[in-house]
Protein backbone atom coordinates (compact mmCIF):
# COMPACT_ATOMS: atom_id res chain seq x y z
CA UNK A 1 0.00 0.00 0.00
CA UNK A 2 1.56 3.37 -0.79
CA UNK A 3 0.69 5.56 2.54
CA UNK A 4 0.74 9.64 2.16
CA UNK A 5 2.53 11.47 4.76
CA UNK A 6 2.12 15.05 5.29
CA UNK A 7 3.30 17.68 7.75
CA UNK A 8 6.66 16.73 7.97
CA UNK A 9 8.98 19.22 9.51
CA UNK A 10 11.54 20.48 7.20
CA UNK A 11 14.12 18.14 9.40
CA UNK A 12 12.18 14.76 9.42
CA UNK A 13 14.84 12.51 7.06
CA UNK A 14 14.04 9.60 4.86
CA UNK A 15 15.55 7.14 7.11
CA UNK A 16 13.30 8.88 10.11
CA UNK A 17 10.02 8.01 8.68
CA UNK A 18 11.49 4.86 7.72
CA UNK A 19 12.42 3.85 11.12
CA UNK A 20 8.66 5.01 12.40
CA UNK A 21 6.93 2.85 10.21
CA UNK A 22 9.12 -0.37 10.32
CA UNK A 23 7.90 -0.47 13.88
CA UNK A 24 5.00 -1.75 11.97
CA UNK A 25 6.17 -4.07 9.37
CA UNK A 26 8.11 -4.02 6.67
CA UNK A 27 8.95 -0.81 4.31
CA UNK A 28 9.76 -0.73 0.37
CA UNK A 29 10.31 2.76 0.14
CA UNK A 30 10.23 6.02 1.52
CA UNK A 31 10.45 9.00 -0.53
CA UNK A 32 10.11 12.74 0.81
CA UNK A 33 8.91 15.27 -1.80
CA UNK A 34 11.59 17.85 -2.65
CA UNK A 35 11.37 21.65 -4.29
CA UNK A 36 13.59 20.94 -7.48
CA UNK A 37 15.44 24.07 -7.26
CA UNK A 38 16.32 24.39 -3.43
CA UNK A 39 16.32 20.19 -2.44
CA UNK A 40 14.48 21.35 0.71
CA UNK A 41 11.50 19.24 1.79
CA UNK A 42 8.01 19.85 0.92
CA UNK A 43 6.50 18.98 3.65
CA UNK A 44 5.21 16.02 2.62
CA UNK A 45 6.02 11.97 1.09
CA UNK A 46 4.98 8.64 0.86
CA UNK A 47 6.06 5.64 2.12
CA UNK A 48 5.06 2.20 0.33
CA UNK A 49 4.59 -1.16 2.12
CA UNK A 50 3.96 -4.24 0.56
CA UNK A 51 1.70 -5.60 3.35
CA UNK A 52 -1.19 -3.90 3.41
CA UNK A 53 -3.12 -5.04 7.03
CA UNK A 54 0.67 -3.53 8.76
CA UNK A 55 -0.14 -0.70 6.66
CA UNK A 56 -3.39 -0.03 7.33
CA UNK A 57 -1.80 -0.48 11.45
CA UNK A 58 1.05 2.21 10.72
CA UNK A 59 -1.93 4.53 8.84
CA UNK A 60 -3.64 4.33 12.63
CA UNK A 61 -0.99 4.24 14.70
CA UNK A 62 1.50 7.22 13.35
CA UNK A 63 -1.53 9.61 12.06
CA UNK A 64 -1.86 12.81 14.56
CA UNK A 65 1.89 11.62 16.26
CA UNK A 66 4.46 13.87 16.42
CA UNK A 67 7.76 13.61 15.14
CA UNK A 68 10.43 16.68 15.30
CA UNK A 69 8.17 18.66 16.45
CA UNK A 70 5.39 18.31 14.05
CA UNK A 71 1.83 16.27 14.22
CA UNK A 72 1.78 14.05 11.09
CA UNK A 73 -0.72 13.29 8.47
CA UNK A 74 -0.96 9.85 7.66
CA UNK A 75 -3.44 7.99 4.95
CA UNK A 76 -3.64 6.16 1.71
CA UNK A 77 -2.21 7.82 -0.90
CA UNK A 78 -4.46 8.10 -3.85
CA UNK A 79 -4.02 7.21 -7.39
CA UNK A 80 -2.49 9.29 -9.42
CA UNK A 81 -4.98 11.07 -11.90
CA UNK A 82 -4.73 10.51 -15.75
CA UNK A 83 -4.13 13.18 -17.78
CA UNK A 84 -2.33 15.12 -14.85
CA UNK A 85 0.87 17.23 -16.20
CA UNK A 86 3.58 18.81 -13.93
CA UNK A 87 2.09 22.30 -13.88
CA UNK A 88 -0.93 21.83 -12.03
CA UNK A 89 -3.15 19.80 -13.44
CA UNK A 90 -5.15 22.11 -15.87
CA UNK A 91 -3.25 21.39 -19.28
CA UNK A 92 -3.30 23.25 -22.15
CA UNK A 93 -1.07 25.98 -23.13
CA UNK A 94 -2.60 29.26 -24.75
CA UNK A 95 -2.16 32.66 -23.49
CA UNK A 96 -4.25 34.43 -20.91
CA UNK A 97 -6.54 36.67 -20.94
CA UNK A 98 -9.48 37.70 -23.27
CA UNK A 99 -9.84 36.20 -26.50
CA UNK A 100 -10.55 37.21 -29.73
CA UNK A 101 -8.60 39.66 -31.75
CA UNK A 102 -9.11 43.27 -33.44
CA UNK A 103 -10.36 46.75 -32.04
CA UNK A 104 -13.00 46.92 -29.40
CA UNK A 105 -15.16 50.38 -30.26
Amino acid sequence: MNIYTGNLSYEVTEEDLKQAFEAFGDVESVKIIKDKYTDRSKGFGFVEMPNDENAQSAIDGLNDTEIKGRKLLVNKARPRTEGRDNRGGYGGGGRGGRQGGGRRF
